[in-house]
């Protein structure tokens, strides 16, 4: 089966000599950047690096081997 891309909401902004970054749909992922690039590479990352913790998180904090677990497209 094939992974599907999620597609987010990037935002930008200069502040001084800074690109702030930050993605609309999740609370948290932010960053800054001295160039324009380097803020959208930041942003990628804080957004991998957030999605897999929550996922660890979730899975950890549970522990019920019962639940049900499925993708879910909208």
């Amino acid at each position: 089966m094939a992974k599907t891309k999620q597609r987010f909401s990037a935002n930008y902004k200069k502040d001084g000599r800074w690109y702030l970054g930050w993605v609309e749909e999740i609370p948290g992922v932010n960053t800054q950047g001295e160039t324009l690039k380097e803020a959208r590479e930041n942003l990628k990352d804080a957004l991998r690096l957030v999605l897999d913790v929550n996922k660890t998180i979730n899975r950890d904090g549970f522990g019920d081997k019962n639940i049900i677990r499925e993708s879910i497209s909208f």
